[in-house]
């Protein structure tokens, strides 16, 4: 195999090929991997990517060094492993086992990772690499970034490093990183003109990059102050607003349906339709047509004449 490969090269272009069942790039910023693999060696050379794989089904004597020392453990399910970047890995598995695995290409998230710590943590200094161990925080934020793929088929530039963030800021967490100070939340105005621009790109793909630039931040750090700020981070509040705009759409235009997913960043009618029902419980044709109802129209206007009269 390629000497230096990343893990997607490893796994999708080699001998592995046959043991991969999906694999996902979001936005080319990290890899999703999901294998089936049947007990035996599951060494790998070398790879230039920071990878994370989760046991999807535990119950397997897992054995091996993968850069934190050897170690001789029984999965358990949804259990988590790190491996080192350029680590020469050696891993025995003694049952049929399926994976997923979320890789960090070194060349991107390095910086993230300086500007996270002031420069004073690497990637060699995770804590992790070795015995398996259980992340509640990571469990949610892969599950989200697994469930993004799935409905967007290539979400956002912001949904993915705003997802990548979470993981590795959990990570790093977890590893004691002498973190550098959040601050607090965002100032007023950083928070107002950042959701200025959400709304106003979102038929386009605003990265979390350009926001951390209007707030004079780094990625990482603007993705921390801004869920202090707003209480969501910035890929859920991305989500809602593209829920609004399009209710709003389907409620005061003659848009298609195609068209207003379009107008929200979404690449099909189908994407919105899987998101929309997600949130809404109802398909955007089902909520232009209640929305539309005389009978909706009537209690909408009882609703807003009483709210005149409470606040006159």
């Amino acid at each position: 195999m390629l000497a230096n490969a990343s893990s997607t090269q490893w796994y999708c272009q080699g001998q592995q090929a046959t043991y991969v069942r999906t694999q996902k790039s979001p936005g080319g910023i990290l890899d999703l991997l999901e294998m089936a693999r049947p007990g035996g060696d599951m060494s790998h050379p070398a790879l230039s990517d920071l990878v994370l794989y989760q046991d999807q089904l535990g119950g397997s004597r897992v054995r091996g060094n993968s850069g934190g020392g050897p170690f001789d453990v029984t999965s358990e399910q949804g259990v988590f492993y790190l491996a080192a970047p350029d680590f020469d890995t050696t891993v025995m598995v003694d049952a049929s086992h399926q994976l997923r695995s979320v890789s960090f290409p070194v060349a991107q998230w390095q910086k993230v990772l300086d500007e996270a710590v002031d420069g004073q943590f690497s990637m060699e200094c995770l804590q992790l690499y070795g015995d398996p161990f259980h992340s509640p925080a990571i469990r949610l934020a892969l599950r989200n970034l697994w469930v993004l793929s799935e409905e967007e088929g290539a979400p956002s530039r912001l949904l993915v490093r705003a997802a990548g963030c979470e993981i590795l800021a959990e990570l790093c967490r977890l590893s004691g990183a002498p973190f550098a100070p959040a601050k607090g939340g965002l100032a007023p105005w950083v928070q107002r003109r950042c959701l200025e621009l959400m709304r106003a790109q979102l038929s386009e793909d605003i990265s979390l990059d350009e926001l951390a630039a209007e707030a004079q931040l780094s990625p990482f750090h603007f993705a921390r102050m801004f869920k202090q700020s707003v209480g969501v981070p910035p890929r859920a509040y991305l989500t809602q607003l593209r829920m609004e705009k399009a209710c709003e759409l389907l409620e005061l235009t003659e848009l298609s349906v195609t068209e207003i997913a379009h107008e929200v960043g979404y690449s099909s009618n189908q994407v919105l339709a899987r998101i929309f029902h997600k949130h809404q419980r109802v398909t955007p044709s089902d909520y232009r047509r209640v929305v539309r109802s005389p009978a909706f129209e009537h209690h909408a206007m009882i609703r807003r004449n009483t709210s005149r009269e409470k606040t006159g």
